[in-house]
């Protein structure tokens, strides 16, 4: 079973403190190196010199280990309460602002891709899921289509299993672009 699960947060450090865990590894180059955001919450074999599990994450997803990643998303931040994330999150965004430069950069995840934000002009969450998704290298090749195009392929697994994301990661990622349109615009407005 291949279980991917990420989670946002908005000091990641702060819930390593409160559960226990061992960061996950990864080997690159023949190198080990911890993992830069998965972590095991359930029993794996440890690695004491390395500090991290003793098998690489994709062997041991392989063997049944379930690993976590817990991300740094400093957009949370940005928001003050419920209340305030409630609001930002059920505003339409100002999907105008992303021909601004400036505005575009400033966003998560698309933030340095304005060309390709330019060329698609994403108007809605399920085109900003296909745009994040474009970005991914096994889905790059798609944009020169168009909408039309891109849907079409958009969400089919890679023959040759290189880097894409899943529709689930993407339309998550694209309700937090939309969350982070929404804080910006508000504050460039003074509210």
């Amino acid at each position: 079973m291949s279980a991917d699960v990420d989670i946002d947060l908005a000091d990641r450090e702060q819930v390593l403190k409160l559960i226990q865990h061992i960061p996950a590894r990864q080997t690159v180059d023949n190198k080990v190196r911890r993992h830069n955001s998965g972590v095991y919450i359930t029993e794996i074999p440890r690695d004491p010199v390395n500090k991290c599990a003793a098998i690489d994450y994709q062997q041991a997803e392989q063997r049944g280990y379930f690993k976590i990643d817990l991300l740094n998303m400093t957009v949370y931040q940005l928001v003050r309460d419920p209340a305030h994330y409630d609001e930002m999150l059920s505003q339409e965004p100002p999907w105008h602002r992303l021909q601004e430069r400036e505005f575009c950069e400033k966003i998560v995840h698309i933030g340095n891709h304005y060309d390709l934000v330019q060329q698609l002009q994403p108007n809605s969450i399920p085109r900003m899921a296909m745009l994040l998704a474009v970005i991914r290298p096994a889905k790059r090749h798609l944009a020169q289509g168009g909408w039309p195009t891109i849907a079409q392929d958009i969400w089919t697994r890679p023959a040759d299993d290189s880097y894409f994301f899943k529709k689930s990661h993407a339309v998550g990622y694209a309700q937090l672009v939309a969350l982070h349109m929404n804080l910006v615009h508000s504050a460039d407005q003074g509210d």
